[in-house]
């Protein structure tokens, strides 16, 4: 189930995408195409981001999972 997030959380998340080891320049290297996560601006779509990348920023990470 996909995490709801803020607009403010959105910019958060859409600059912390680029940590991510599947990221290449707005591609999903596991997907083949266009980051899912790096277009959305409500949700957190991903599992991989939600589970290895967004804990990289624990105060983002703890805003999201209070606000769901």
């Amino acid at each position: 189930m996909p995490l709801i997030i803020t607009p403010s959380q959105a910019e958060q998340v859409r600059k912390l995408v680029s940590r991510c080891c599947n990221w290449d320049e707005g591609t999903c290297l596991l997907l083949e195409m266009p980051c899912p996560q790096q277009l959305s601006l409500t949700r957190i779509n991903c599992r991989y981001f939600r589970e290895a990348v967004l804990p990289a920023n624990q105060r983002l990470y703890q805003s999201i999972m209070n606000n769901n």
